[in-house]
């Protein structure tokens, strides 16, 4: 089999830019991460649908309901397998509850009513073959969420590819209100050695670049926490001036990129963790 056919469908900001992928095989397609609101999950069924081929599997690379919100809606009425290393499948069943309560007021009718979750649970270093195509669990741990994987996809003879999840995102500003942030390092020091020959990444927000990604990220997680360090002076929080310089330092940072809330939106946890020491 040659390389992987893999098609994406993006959310607008609204459902935070988040990637499905669709990976297309000879005989069906798999998905990777589910979008987060009903209108593009709904979206992503008629791409899955579009392909005439039947629903071989869903995987999840970590515990964020941008990423789990549509596998109800995917496997509902079928028997589909839907993977997802052990971390990852336990926190999704810990947050689904708590995260519909936080957010489902926000969202209103956009938040799915239903939680589909993983039905096989996959050890670090477990393959998967489906179709021709070997797909490798990696167990990441806390970093950008509270647990976090990828899964490293290639076929005999083509290229291997790697979907991160949020690892690392590219061009997008991240998500750090999970307080991670010292592990989300230490991962992606380790990340930029163990897949420093996958020339295909494959992110949850921003389009597919090489190993640089990973330093890329690295260097704003690390600005971001300097600002972050000398606004809050000690303190487990940021005023709301502070959040704003905050604001406008991220912004010339990384400038031109979509997300610009999720830098306030973790700057109290960011604080937090710093202080902590």
């Amino acid at each position: 089999m040659s390389d992987l056919t893999i098609h994406t469908y993006t959310a607008a900001e609204a459902g935070l830019n988040v990637n499905s992928y669709l990976v297309e095989t000879p005989d069906g397609v798999v998905v990777v991460d589910t979008n987060l609101l009903n209108s593009d999950i709904a979206a992503l069924v008629t791409r899955v649908a579009a392909l005439r081929k039947p629903l071989l599997g869903v995987f999840v690379t970590h515990a964020h309901p941008d990423h789990f919100n549509g596998v109800n809606a995917l496997v509902d009425g079928q028997d589909v397998p839907v993977y997802a290393t052990s971390g990852v499948a336990s926190a999704i069943r810990e947050i689904a509850d708590a995260k519909r309560a936080q957010w489902g007021p926000v969202y209103g009718e956009e938040w799915p009513a239903v939680t589909a979750y993983p039905t096989v649970e996959l050890a670090d270093g477990q393959q998967v073959v489906i179709d021709g195509v070997t797909y490798t669990a990696r167990e990441v741990g806390p970093a950008e969420s509270h647990a976090d994987s990828y899964f490293l996809a290639r076929t005999e003879g083509g290229k291997p590819v790697a979907f991160i999840g949020d690892l690392a995102f590219h061009g997008v500003h991240p998500y750090t209100a999970d307080g991670h942030g010292a592990l989300w390092l230490d991962a992606l020091d380790a990340l930029s050695a163990e897949l420093a020959e996958i020339t295909r990444l494959l992110p949850g927000h921003g389009t597919p670049a090489g190993p640089e990604l990973f330093t890329a990220q690295r260097q704003y997680l690390l600005y971001y926490r300097e600002v972050v360090r000398h606004l809050a002076d000690g303190a487990p929080a940021l005023d709301d001036a502070a959040k704003a310089e905050l604001d406008r330092r991220l912004q010339a940072f990384l400038p031109c990129a979509p997300l610009t809330w999720m830098i306030g939106l973790g700057a109290d946890a960011v604080a937090a963790e710093l202080a902590k020491g």
